[in-house]
């Protein structure tokens, strides 16, 4: 775990420093400056361009991590042409779905259109936020195989949250109109992806002729590689709708208003799944070798590493953003209006650990050869959240939308580990991840006791010794009863 640890490490730390660019614009810039309709209708726009590149991706990410060990000569910078198909095949997918995008523009205007038409108005403003959002994935993903993911991250942690933050002030300053804001969002994602790319063939001399006679010679992997991206593309199609269905229903059932006011609450939870960002991006490439020399005690290794580690830190960010919920919307410029999203903070915070921790098996489950049978979970993850939104967020508001999102991914993760388990004979959590999972539950426990006998007049002080008592005394005893050893051996070396 010694290039996991460290390349995790590097990444997060930049990771957090963009959280720190992102938490002031989230809440001290967002919140005090914009409408919750303006922050609804950015939110929307992101998550509507996220839907279209993982579409249009065509399966490219996956595929590329999945694949580059057969094409890479051991030993040698050779691919045989590899990073052609790379960047190609995704430019195809963009066209592909940019005619399907434009043929829709009518029905999903008439959906949007009575409780939001301000997203109907920047409609085809998300094609080109899509195009640069997707070459900026590209170029991460490409760094991730060649092992370098600290500047790719610091792209798209940091270097977009600035960007961000300047054209949202810019914005609020009234320097740019609310057109020219979109596209200064569009030119920001640009200039990522940008970066990305131009890092990407700065690593080693890329070549962008595809090596047809290695082709031939491996019609099998041919053969593979087309069935595989062609199954995710089946899988993207229903699986990557799950993760902004909720958006989506809430934009059109209650309008960009709440929407708003919904997205700071994602903008919380999200928080909690962040380390598992650096964690995949470094681990993927480690786990699509060992499956693929059929190293199944190192798969087993990686995996319970990583679920026991992301369980470990998730668990306590969401703690420390629970413990201090009630001070958090006190200090928000505005913070009553978006305190309502209170209870949609846990929930969704929950759903994010869930994601966070299990994501590895899914990733598992995608480089084995029993890949296919997660299209079948990710047309049922989609057929859930599409059933739970429709049905809760009338009856429950944003409530009803973090819940759908909970069951939906709580239920496709049982899967997920039902199938990995056996079938891969991969072993996915151990007695420390149990343990530290008791630990979690007994300090939300007494968190809750506290709260509700105990109640403090004083926000600040109560805040206070909530987290010195419960994340402080929890952390203390993970480290003493070395619930993580890595975790473990990374704090005796700084310190």
């Amino acid at each position: 775990m010694g290039v996991i640890a460290k390349q995790s490490i590097r990444g997060t730390i930049v990771t957090y420093l963009g959280i720190a660019v992102g938490v002031v614009t989230t809440f001290f810039v967002l919140t005090r400056f914009l409408t919750t309709e303006e922050i609804g209708l950015a939110r929307v726009l992101i998550d509507a361009a996220t839907l279209f590149i993982g579409l249009a991706q065509l399966g490219t990410n996956a595929s590329i991590i999945r694949f580059y060990p057969y094409f890479q000569e051991k030993g040698s910078d050779e691919d045989h042409g590899f990073f052609f198909w790379a960047l190609a095949v995704p430019f195809i997918g963009f066209l592909i779905f940019a005619v399907i995008y434009w043929a829709c523009s009518a029905p999903l205007g008439a959906w949007f259109g009575d409780k939001s038409p301000l997203f109907v108005e920047y409609y085809y403003f998300v094609l080109p936020l899509a195009f640069f959002m997707l070459y900026q994935a590209i170029g991460d993903c490409t760094c991730n195989v060649l092992m370098h993911i600290v500047l790719p991250r610091a792209v798209r942690e940091l270097i977009v949250r600035i960007g961000l933050l300047v054209l949202y002030l810019l914005y609020a300053f009234r320097v740019l109109s609310l057109d020219g804001f979109v596209i200064g969002l569009c030119a920001n994602y640009a200039i990522a992806a940008l970066i990305n790319m131009a890092y990407f063939f700065s690593l080693k001399k890329i070549v962008l002729k595809p090596d047809f006679a290695f082709l031939r010679a491996n019609p099998d992997l041919v053969r593979r590689y087309l069935l595989y991206s062609g199954f995710l593309i089946l899988s993207a199609v229903t699986g990557v709708l799950a993760p902004t269905l909720s958006s989506f229903f809430v934009t059109a059932k209650m309008g960009l208003d709440t929407t708003g006011i919904f997205a700071i609450a994602t903008y919380m939870a999200v928080l909690v799944s962040v380390p598992n960002r650096s964690v995949s991006a470094i681990a993927s490439p480690q786990l699509a070798r060992a499956i693929k020399e059929n190293d199944r005690e190192q798969c087993s290794v990686l995996i319970r590493q990583v679920t026991r580690n992301m369980m470990l830190i998730g668990g306590f960010i969401l703690l420390a953003i629970w413990v201090n919920i009630d001070l958090i919307f006190h200090i928000l410029p505005n913070g009553a209006t978006f305190a309502a999203a209170k209870n949609v903070v846990l929930i969704l915070g929950v759903s994010q650990l869930i994601l966070g921790t299990f994501t590895i098996c899914l990733t598992a489950l995608n480089y084995s050869r029993y890949y296919a049978v997660s299209l079948i979970f990710s047309l049922l993850l989609t057929i859930s959240a599409i059933v739970l939104n429709n049905y809760l967020v009338p009856l429950w508001g944003m409530e009803g939308a973090a819940c759908s999102n909970l069951l939906s991914y709580g239920f496709y993760y049982i899967l997920i580990i039902a199938t990995v388990v056996p079938l891969g004979h991969f072993h996915v959590v151990d007695k420390r991840w149990c343990y530290i999972t008791l630990l979690l539950i007994a300090l939300f426990a007494l968190n809750y006791v506290w709260c509700t006998y105990a109640p403090s007049m004083n926000i600040w002080l109560d805040s206070i010794l909530r987290s010195i008592v419960l994340i402080g005394g929890g952390a203390f005893i993970a480290y003493k009863a070395k619930l993580s050893p890595e975790i473990n051996q990374q704090l005796c070396a700084i310190l």
